[in-house]
Protein backbone atom coordinates (compact mmCIF):
# COMPACT_ATOMS: atom_id res chain seq x y z
CA UNK A 1 0.00 0.00 0.00
CA UNK A 2 1.43 3.38 -1.05
CA UNK A 3 2.26 5.88 1.70
CA UNK A 4 0.36 9.16 1.70
CA UNK A 5 0.06 12.35 3.77
CA UNK A 6 2.12 12.54 6.94
CA UNK A 7 3.34 8.98 6.40
CA UNK A 8 5.55 10.18 3.51
CA UNK A 9 9.25 10.67 4.26
CA UNK A 10 10.55 14.22 4.73
CA UNK A 11 11.76 15.95 1.57
CA UNK A 12 11.83 19.18 -0.41
CA UNK A 13 9.62 18.25 -3.35
CA UNK A 14 7.21 21.02 -4.46
CA UNK A 15 3.67 20.88 -3.12
CA UNK A 16 1.03 19.48 -5.45
CA UNK A 17 -1.09 21.96 -7.36
CA UNK A 18 -4.37 22.85 -5.66
CA UNK A 19 -7.44 21.34 -7.28
CA UNK A 20 -9.06 23.74 -9.73
CA UNK A 21 -12.22 21.79 -10.48
CA UNK A 22 -15.14 22.18 -8.10
CA UNK A 23 -18.26 20.09 -7.99
CA UNK A 24 -20.55 23.14 -8.17
CA UNK A 25 -19.06 23.99 -11.59
CA UNK A 26 -20.82 20.90 -12.94
CA UNK A 27 -24.22 22.14 -11.82
CA UNK A 28 -24.16 25.93 -12.46
CA UNK A 29 -23.06 28.20 -15.34
CA UNK A 30 -19.47 29.46 -15.23
CA UNK A 31 -20.61 33.11 -15.14
CA UNK A 32 -22.74 32.47 -12.03
CA UNK A 33 -19.86 30.67 -10.29
CA UNK A 34 -17.43 33.49 -11.12
CA UNK A 35 -19.85 36.01 -9.59
CA UNK A 36 -20.35 33.87 -6.49
CA UNK A 37 -16.58 33.56 -5.96
CA UNK A 38 -16.10 37.35 -6.34
CA UNK A 39 -18.84 37.94 -3.76
CA UNK A 40 -17.23 35.45 -1.38
CA UNK A 41 -13.81 37.12 -1.68
CA UNK A 42 -15.41 40.52 -1.06
CA UNK A 43 -17.23 39.26 2.04
CA UNK A 44 -14.09 37.55 3.40
CA UNK A 45 -11.76 40.58 3.25
CA UNK A 46 -12.50 42.87 0.34
CA UNK A 47 -15.22 44.94 1.99
CA UNK A 48 -14.95 48.55 3.12
CA UNK A 49 -15.24 48.88 6.89
CA UNK A 50 -15.32 51.79 9.33
CA UNK A 51 -14.75 52.64 12.98
CA UNK A 52 -14.95 55.70 15.23
CA UNK A 53 -13.07 55.61 18.55
CA UNK A 54 -12.58 58.21 21.26
CA UNK A 55 -9.83 57.07 23.61
CA UNK A 56 -10.31 60.27 25.64
CA UNK A 57 -13.58 62.13 26.23
CA UNK A 58 -13.29 63.58 29.70
CA UNK A 59 -13.87 66.31 32.22
CA UNK A 60 -10.83 67.61 34.08
CA UNK A 61 -10.75 68.97 37.62
CA UNK A 62 -7.99 71.54 37.53
CA UNK A 63 -6.71 73.94 40.18
CA UNK A 64 -9.32 76.68 40.08
CA UNK A 65 -10.87 75.89 36.68
CA UNK A 66 -12.70 72.83 35.40
CA UNK A 67 -12.05 71.85 31.83
CA UNK A 68 -12.66 69.18 29.21
CA UNK A 69 -10.64 67.27 26.64
CA UNK A 70 -11.16 64.93 23.72
CA UNK A 71 -8.91 62.74 21.56
CA UNK A 72 -10.35 60.44 18.91
CA UNK A 73 -10.27 59.23 15.35
CA UNK A 74 -12.41 57.57 12.73
CA UNK A 75 -11.50 55.67 9.60
CA UNK A 76 -13.15 54.22 6.51
CA UNK A 77 -11.63 51.78 4.05
CA UNK A 78 -10.21 48.29 3.65
CA UNK A 79 -7.33 46.32 5.08
CA UNK A 80 -4.68 48.27 3.13
CA UNK A 81 -5.98 51.73 2.22
CA UNK A 82 -8.06 53.97 4.49
CA UNK A 83 -9.23 57.52 4.97
CA UNK A 84 -8.54 58.54 8.60
CA UNK A 85 -9.90 61.58 10.42
CA UNK A 86 -8.36 62.55 13.78
CA UNK A 87 -9.36 65.26 16.21
CA UNK A 88 -8.17 66.42 19.61
CA UNK A 89 -8.55 69.50 21.75
CA UNK A 90 -9.37 70.95 25.12
CA UNK A 91 -11.17 73.84 26.74
CA UNK A 92 -12.33 75.47 29.96
CA UNK A 93 -15.92 75.40 31.15
CA UNK A 94 -17.73 78.70 30.50
CA UNK A 95 -14.67 80.06 28.67
CA UNK A 96 -14.75 78.00 25.48
CA UNK A 97 -12.28 75.94 23.48
CA UNK A 98 -8.60 76.68 24.03
CA UNK A 99 -7.13 74.27 21.47
CA UNK A 100 -8.73 72.22 18.68
CA UNK A 101 -7.34 70.43 15.66
CA UNK A 102 -8.57 68.11 12.90
CA UNK A 103 -6.43 65.90 10.67
CA UNK A 104 -7.48 64.33 7.36
CA UNK A 105 -5.07 61.54 6.42
CA UNK A 106 -4.51 58.83 3.84
CA UNK A 107 -3.49 55.70 5.75
CA UNK A 108 -1.76 52.70 4.21
CA UNK A 109 -0.83 49.44 5.90
CA UNK A 110 2.88 48.60 5.71
CA UNK A 111 2.57 45.39 7.70
CA UNK A 112 0.13 43.48 9.88
CA UNK A 113 0.43 45.99 12.75
CA UNK A 114 1.54 49.37 11.35
CA UNK A 115 0.16 52.09 9.07
CA UNK A 116 1.92 55.08 7.55
CA UNK A 117 -0.18 58.22 7.15
CA UNK A 118 -0.01 61.47 5.19
CA UNK A 119 -2.39 64.40 4.81
CA UNK A 120 -3.24 67.75 6.35
CA UNK A 121 -3.90 69.11 9.83
CA UNK A 122 -5.80 72.30 10.60
CA UNK A 123 -5.77 74.03 13.98
CA UNK A 124 -8.97 75.96 14.68
CA UNK A 125 -7.70 77.13 18.07
CA UNK A 126 -5.66 78.91 19.33
CA UNK A 127 -5.67 81.95 17.07
CA UNK A 128 -4.10 82.56 14.60
CA UNK A 129 -5.18 79.35 12.90
CA UNK A 130 -2.63 77.14 11.18
CA UNK A 131 -2.63 74.49 8.45
CA UNK A 132 0.05 71.79 8.34
CA UNK A 133 1.25 69.14 5.91
CA UNK A 134 1.37 65.93 7.93
CA UNK A 135 3.25 62.64 7.73
CA UNK A 136 3.22 60.02 10.45
CA UNK A 137 2.61 56.46 11.58
CA UNK A 138 0.52 54.50 14.05
CA UNK A 139 0.52 50.89 15.09
CA UNK A 140 0.87 48.15 17.65
CA UNK A 141 4.36 47.27 18.90
CA UNK A 142 5.45 44.01 20.54
CA UNK A 143 3.94 43.58 24.01
CA UNK A 144 0.79 45.43 22.85
CA UNK A 145 1.86 49.06 23.12
CA UNK A 146 -0.25 51.39 20.96
CA UNK A 147 2.06 54.06 19.49
CA UNK A 148 1.58 57.04 17.20
CA UNK A 149 3.89 59.74 15.85
CA UNK A 150 3.78 62.56 13.32
CA UNK A 151 5.63 65.53 11.85
CA UNK A 152 3.74 68.73 10.97
CA UNK A 153 5.01 71.44 8.58
CA UNK A 154 2.89 74.60 8.75
CA UNK A 155 2.03 77.01 5.96
CA UNK A 156 4.40 79.44 7.76
CA UNK A 157 7.31 76.99 7.58
CA UNK A 158 7.18 75.91 11.25
CA UNK A 159 8.04 72.26 11.94
CA UNK A 160 6.35 70.47 14.86
CA UNK A 161 6.39 66.88 16.06
CA UNK A 162 4.32 64.62 18.28
CA UNK A 163 4.87 61.19 19.83
CA UNK A 164 2.33 59.38 21.98
CA UNK A 165 1.54 55.93 23.23
CA UNK A 166 -0.51 53.95 25.70
CA UNK A 167 -0.85 50.45 27.07
CA UNK A 168 -3.96 48.62 28.26
CA UNK A 169 -3.15 46.55 31.33
CA UNK A 170 -6.07 44.20 31.86
CA UNK A 171 -6.68 43.66 35.59
CA UNK A 172 -9.88 41.67 35.06
CA UNK A 173 -11.97 41.00 31.97
CA UNK A 174 -13.71 44.36 32.50
CA UNK A 175 -11.28 46.48 34.54
CA UNK A 176 -8.38 47.99 32.56
CA UNK A 177 -5.58 50.32 33.70
CA UNK A 178 -4.20 52.54 30.93
CA UNK A 179 -0.91 54.44 31.37
CA UNK A 180 -0.47 57.07 28.63
CA UNK A 181 2.24 59.50 27.54
CA UNK A 182 2.24 62.31 24.95
CA UNK A 183 5.23 64.44 23.94
CA UNK A 184 5.13 67.50 21.67
CA UNK A 185 8.12 69.15 20.00
CA UNK A 186 8.94 72.26 17.99
CA UNK A 187 11.98 72.74 15.75
CA UNK A 188 11.96 76.49 16.40
CA UNK A 189 10.42 79.21 18.57
CA UNK A 190 6.87 80.12 17.47
CA UNK A 191 6.02 83.14 19.67
CA UNK A 192 2.56 83.71 18.16
CA UNK A 193 1.58 80.16 19.22
CA UNK A 194 3.49 80.50 22.53
CA UNK A 195 5.82 77.62 21.66
CA UNK A 196 9.54 77.36 22.29
CA UNK A 197 12.10 75.23 20.46
CA UNK A 198 12.65 71.68 21.71
CA UNK A 199 10.28 69.68 23.87
CA UNK A 200 7.32 72.02 24.29
CA UNK A 201 5.10 69.99 26.62
CA UNK A 202 4.50 66.51 27.98
CA UNK A 203 1.52 64.69 29.44
CA UNK A 204 1.68 61.62 31.68
CA UNK A 205 -1.64 60.00 32.47
CA UNK A 206 -3.03 57.01 34.32
CA UNK A 207 -6.68 56.06 33.76
CA UNK A 208 -8.70 53.18 35.17
CA UNK A 209 -11.76 52.17 33.16
CA UNK A 210 -14.56 49.68 33.55
CA UNK A 211 -15.93 48.14 30.37
CA UNK A 212 -19.70 48.00 30.68
CA UNK A 213 -19.36 46.67 27.16
CA UNK A 214 -16.34 46.53 24.85
CA UNK A 215 -17.69 49.64 23.11
CA UNK A 216 -18.45 51.73 26.20
CA UNK A 217 -16.19 52.17 29.23
CA UNK A 218 -16.32 54.99 31.82
CA UNK A 219 -13.04 55.82 33.53
CA UNK A 220 -11.37 57.91 36.24
CA UNK A 221 -7.75 58.87 36.53
CA UNK A 222 -5.04 61.45 36.94
CA UNK A 223 -3.11 63.46 34.36
CA UNK A 224 0.10 65.45 34.83
CA UNK A 225 0.84 68.10 32.19
CA UNK A 226 4.03 70.17 31.99
CA UNK A 227 5.31 72.83 29.61
CA UNK A 228 9.09 72.98 29.32
CA UNK A 229 11.82 75.40 28.28
CA UNK A 230 10.78 78.50 26.38
CA UNK A 231 7.20 77.24 26.21
CA UNK A 232 7.06 77.35 30.01
CA UNK A 233 8.47 80.89 29.91
CA UNK A 234 5.69 81.94 27.52
CA UNK A 235 3.10 80.42 29.89
CA UNK A 236 4.49 82.32 32.89
CA UNK A 237 4.52 85.56 30.90
CA UNK A 238 0.83 85.00 30.13
CA UNK A 239 0.04 84.45 33.81
CA UNK A 240 -0.43 80.68 33.48
CA UNK A 241 1.11 77.82 35.44
CA UNK A 242 3.57 75.84 33.32
CA UNK A 243 2.54 72.53 34.88
CA UNK A 244 -0.27 70.96 36.83
CA UNK A 245 -1.96 67.75 37.93
CA UNK A 246 -5.59 67.12 36.99
CA UNK A 247 -8.15 64.60 38.17
CA UNK A 248 -10.11 63.29 35.19
CA UNK A 249 -13.35 61.41 34.61
CA UNK A 250 -14.71 60.42 31.24
CA UNK A 251 -15.71 57.67 28.89
CA UNK A 252 -13.91 55.68 26.22
CA UNK A 253 -16.19 54.53 23.43
CA UNK A 254 -16.16 53.22 19.89
CA UNK A 255 -18.63 52.13 17.25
Amino acid sequence: MAMTGTALPAGDAPAPLPPMDQYADRQFPASEMDRARRDMMHEQGGRSLSQVMFNLAEMQIRSGKEGYRWDGEGWFGGDINRLTIKSEGEGVLREGVEAAEVQALYSRAVGPYFNIQAGVRHDFRPSPTRTYATIGFEGLTPYWFEVEGALFLSNKGDLLGRLEGYYDQRITQRLILQPRVELNFSAQDVPEDRLGAGLTDAELGLRLRYEISRQFAPYVGVSYEARTGRTADFARADGKKPNGTNLVAGVRFWF
